[in-house]
């Protein structure tokens, strides 16, 4: 008995001693060096040395042994994301923004399911979103603005209510916006700039009382403006300029006084839609933000 009290004890004392060091399980250790090998880790602004406990990398953040945090934003990684990221199972923040990777999205990436950030803008990942991502329940922010994303805006992107921040801005995304959109109450920002969408704005887009921006601009969306959009109390920035609407009747029944930016392409709205304080303005696409918080 009194062997396996030591036992016990050096057991015990080995696992708090690998957690003081900053060690995680051999499964997520190797799911971080298959990206730093994928993405020409070596030549980062900032590498890893890879005999060093995983918690002095850069931008790794590790808790209870086991990794939890990833932010290499700007850090120059260069090449593609491999399988097997969802073997960092306990992952709820991934920023690799504003670098070069390209390819695809892994497959296996929506079963990310304990992640709440998700930022990939800046880059020049290619392929289309998956029907999958409506597992991430989690999620309140996924931006992939400023990429090479093709085919449609997946219907399941509805299932993720607890979304704040929807940023597909500045890519080659098709077909229309998804009614499942309206599910999203807790949407604050709303951004599908510059893309090739098409068709009308769904009517549910009046569902998500505190969006606060709205940025439709640069696509080929038609019809008219819902009505429903006077529901929209919250919101401060909408663009909808350089698209095919032949109505803008859904606009008069907001209050003119709520807007920092508006932008569209009608000639006969009242004249106070465009009385702005520019100091207080700022273009709702243009948004770069290095936030370590997230």
């Amino acid at each position: 008995m009194i062997r396996l009290a030591i036992l016990f004890v050096l057991m015990t004392s080995s696992v708090g001693v690998s957690f003081a060091n900053g060690q995680v399980s051999k499964k997520e250790k190797d799911a971080l060096v298959a990206l730093y090998n994928s993405t020409d880790g070596s030549q980062w602004k900032a590498s890893w040395d890879l005999n060093a406990p995983v918690d002095t990398w850069k931008g790794i953040e590790v808790k209870n042994g086991h990794v939890v945090g990833i932010n290499l934003f700007m850090n120059n990684l260069n090449g593609t994301l491999p399988e097997g990221m969802s073997n960092l199972e306990h992952l709820t923040q991934l920023n690799l923004a504003f670098n070069n990777i390209t390819g695809v999205l892994p497959k296996d990436i929506v079963k990310l399911e304990k992640l709440k950030v998700f930022r990939l803008e800046m880059n020049r990942i290619k392929g289309s979103l998956p029907e999958g991502i409506g597992n991430m329940q989690q999620l309140e922010v996924f931006s992939m603005f400023n990429n090479f994303l093709t085919g449609p805006i997946p219907d399941s992107f509805g299932k993720l209510e607890n979304l704040k921040e929807l940023n597909l801005s500045s890519n080659n995304l098709e077909g229309g916006i998804p009614k499942s959109i309206g599910n999203l109450t807790k949407l604050e920002v709303l951004g599908f700039f510059e893309n090739k969408l098409d068709g009308g704005i769904p009517a549910e887009i009046g569902n998500l009382g505190n969006l606060k921006e709205l940025v439709l601009a640069n696509n080929q969306l038609d019809g008219e403006i819902p009505v429903e959009f006077g529901q929209l109390a919250s919101l401060q920035i909408l663009q909808l300029q350089n698209n095919r609407f032949n109505a803008y009747t859904g606009l008069e029944k907001m209050d003119k006084g709520q807007f920092l930016v508006f932008d569209t392409d009608s000639k006969t709205l009242n004249p106070k839609f465009n009385q702005i304080h520019f100091d207080r303005t700022r273009m709702a696409d243009t948004k770069f933000e290095d936030d370590n918080e997230n």
